[in-house]
């Protein structure tokens, strides 16, 4: 017996039912609600006054909204003695630089282990994996010592030092490198006079391009949730993240302008998560077609 077939633009295409198709959207529908309750709560909760912040069982909606959480949260801010602008531009550039760094690092080292033959390759990518497994707290004091050695205390580069020499985003390049990039491919690049830098840069990479994006958004989300640090004592120095702790430390009474922080910290990693995301559903997409 013959499957059932449906059309599609002139085109006849084997595909799951209509019903199939409503049971996996209201299932995901479903989840979707789920995984979207966190940040309306978190939301919901930023907008209450404070006496409606202790009510019980928690309410799911605000009778009284007000925007004074927030307008405490930049206030008490602003009385530091740095300026509030200050510690923007701070997990700005740090976010930014060492995503970007990362990136590059990450992938050209992935490039060269998985793509280019040379003595102890396998070793190497062995000592990366290892590196996985340890916590960045275990390092610490070893990190510390080289940062200091290197004269890089109470300056940027801690920051973006540490993000640049992260192993998981060559380790997530060099997976991915090597299922989707053929060496047919990047061999016919290298007989075509094209140097191994050109080759990476504009066979290679546009290939990983799904590899590339989430790897941007875990290093950027990471760093602009950067709070203190062992490396950076001085006020000029700090994150953004670090000054919402310390407004938000002053007890009960700022629950709500922790709430407000919680808000302002999560738009902008989910921002940069929405245009990635995009990005890498269209290059799964495309990349699946077949002429």
């Amino acid at each position: 017996m013959s499957k059932k077939l449906r059309t599609r633009n002139h085109k006849v295409v084997l595909n799951r039912s209509a019903g199939g198709d409503v049971g996996i959207t209201i299932f995901l529908v479903i989840f979707g609600a789920f995984m979207f309750i966190p940040m309306y709560y978190a939301v919901v909760q930023s907008l209450k006054p404070l006496d409606e912040l202790w009510y019980f069982p928690p309410r799911f909606y605000v009778i009284n909204p007000t925007f004074s959480n927030f307008q405490a949260m930049f206030s008490s801010m602003s009385t530091s003695w740095v300026p509030f602008s200050r510690y923007i531009f701070n997990t700005v550039l740090i976010s930014v630089v060492g995503t970007f760094g990362n990136l590059v690092f990450g992938s050209l080292a992935a490039y060269a282990i998985c793509k280019i033959k040379f003595p102890g390759r396998k070793t190497m990518f062995r000592a990366v994996k290892y590196s996985l497994m340890f916590h960045a707290t275990v390092a610490s004091i070893v990190n510390f010592m080289t940062m200091s050695a290197l004269g890089l205390i109470d300056t940027y580069w801690p920051w973006i030092v540490e993000a640049w020499g992260a192993t998981l985003g060559m380790f997530l390049m060099k997976q991915f490198m090597e299922g989707s990039i053929s060496d047919a491919v990047l061999e016919s690049a290298r007989l075509d006079g094209a140097s191994e830098f050109r080759t990476y840069w504009t066979i290679a990479m546009p290939m990983v391009k799904p590899a590339w994006l989430t790897l941007i958004v875990y290093s950027f989300k990471d760093l602009w949730n950067k709070g203190s640090s062992p490396y950076v004592m001085s006020e000029q120095y700090k994150t953004f993240n670090y000054a919402v702790q310390q407004v938000v430390s002053g007890g009960v009474s700022r629950a709500g302008v922790g709430m407000a922080a919680a808000v302002v910290m999560m738009i902008v990693p989910i921002l940069v998560f929405v245009f990635s995301q995009s990005g890498i559903v269209e290059t799964m997409a495309s990349s699946g077609m077949k002429d």
